[in-house]
């Protein structure tokens, strides 16, 4: 199903919000941690996205680039792009040397507009508040996004917008906005997949609406415990206990568990979904599950080895650098990874083109200890018609 109420009966039985919740300070670091990681796994992520396994391992031993990947590219795999540009800044910004600011990306920016959303709406935001957040600060976007964007500028609503011509509805769009529910429900996994849901339902179905309530509730309960492994599982009580995506996650922890090393694991994900899009939500999140699983507590490992993996490799690298980030938090994370982004990040919002990161940290922090005050001793909102079970009609 897509209505909330009938995703919540077909959980598994969780633990809703965790005991542990970390004070301002520690969040703080352990947010700002998340965002770096983030930006780190997606600056290594794109000079070869959409590559597979062996065309980065090629890539790599053609540029004179450590393999395993040890660091930042430090020449482009594409050399066509050194002339081109990205998002309107110089492609070549994403190199080792060439770093300056933290460059502009989807992966990035849609974490960004989820901190206005709850700044500007509070906790109980509506999925029509994030639609209208998106016609003010999205100039552009791409598959299931653009799709909505488009059909949110033609004046439909929340949900028509997922389902009309939009065929990309499971891809991980939604999953790659997770992030900001996630920070602001710390130690509230239901409430950080609540959010995510409202905000999934824009532009997606399915299982691309359960990628992101996973993810979400994933990071949720990693600021509060510091533990991936058993976030994981907590996370997978937030999605239904049948669906594919919870099939394959499931499916990818026993083959951990029983392979125990990554690319054996990666061979297996690859055969069990050969012919999936390399933007689907379903073959990513396997990736990046058995990269946390496999390669936890190594921050390197895990961002490298979720880009060497291929596919949608600035994703993927951002997600599995967001969870790994907020574990360790900023304090603990290496230099060599966080040294050059430098502490500014270039976006493409509308109007709002510069950031501070530890200005980001801050303010999710603040919404955060909002979200705590506001809703630890009550019921969660319900703004969006959670009893609707499936949405509007297929076309």
């Amino acid at each position: 199903p897509d209505g909330l109420e009938a995703i919540r009966a077909l959980r598994p039985d969780g633990p809703r919000r965790l005991d542990c919740l970390p004070g301002a300070q520690e969040l703080e670091d352990r947010i700002l941690g998340a965002w770096l990681g983030r930006g780190a796994g997606c600056t290594l992520g794109v000079p070869v996205e959409g590559f597979s396994r062996e065309e980065i391992r090629a890539a790599a031993a053609a540029l004179g680039q450590p393999y395993p990947l040890d660091g930042y590219w430090k020449r482009l795999p594409k050399p066509t792009l050194y002339n081109s540009t990205y998002n309107g800044l110089p492609y070549r910004r994403f190199l080792q040397d060439e770093m300056i600011f933290l460059m502009p990306d989807d992966d990035l920016l849609y974490t960004l507009l989820g901190l206005l959303i709850l700044e500007e709406h509070g906790p109980g935001f509506t999925s029509e508040d994030a639609g209208r957040a998106w016609l003010r600060y999205v100039p552009f976007a791409c598959t299931a996004e653009s799709h909505a964007l488009d059909n949110l500028r033609r004046g439909l609503k929340p949900p028509e917008t997922a389902f009309e011509d939009n065929p990309d509805g499971e891809y991980l769009g939604a999953a790659i906005r997770a992030d900001a529910w996630g920070y602001a429900c710390a130690g509230l996994p239901e409430l950080a997949a609540e959010m995510a849901w409202r905000d999934a339902r824009i532009s997606h179905t399915r299982n691309g609406i359960y990628g992101a309530m996973y993810y979400a509730a994933l990071i949720a309960c990693v600021l509060a415990t510091g533990d991936i492994r058993s976030s994981i599982r907590i996370a997978l009580t937030e999605i239904p206990a049948d669906c594919r995506l919870a099939a394959a996650v499931r499916e990818t922890l026993k083959w951990c568990a029983g392979l125990r090393e990554l690319d054996r694991v990666l061979d297996r994900i690859f055969a069990a979904h050969r012919g999936m899009h390399v933007g689907h939500t379903i073959n990513n999140a396997a990736v990046v599950t058995a990269v946390l699983e496999l390669e936890s507590p190594s921050f390197d490992r895990i961002i490298t080895r979720a880009v060497m993996a291929g596919m949608d490799t600035d994703c993927n690298g951002a997600t599995a650098g967001s969870v790994a980030g907020a574990a360790w938090g900023a304090s603990r994370l290496p230099e060599r990874w966080t040294a050059p982004l430098g502490s500014i990040h270039r976006s493409y919002l509308n109007g709002l083109d510069v950031w501070d990161s530890r200005e980001i940290a801050i303010r999710f922090t603040r919404q955060a200890m909002r979200v705590r005050t506001v809703l630890m001793d009550a019921a969660p909102a319900r703004p969006d018609n959670p009893d609707e079970k499936e949405g509007p009609s297929r076309r």
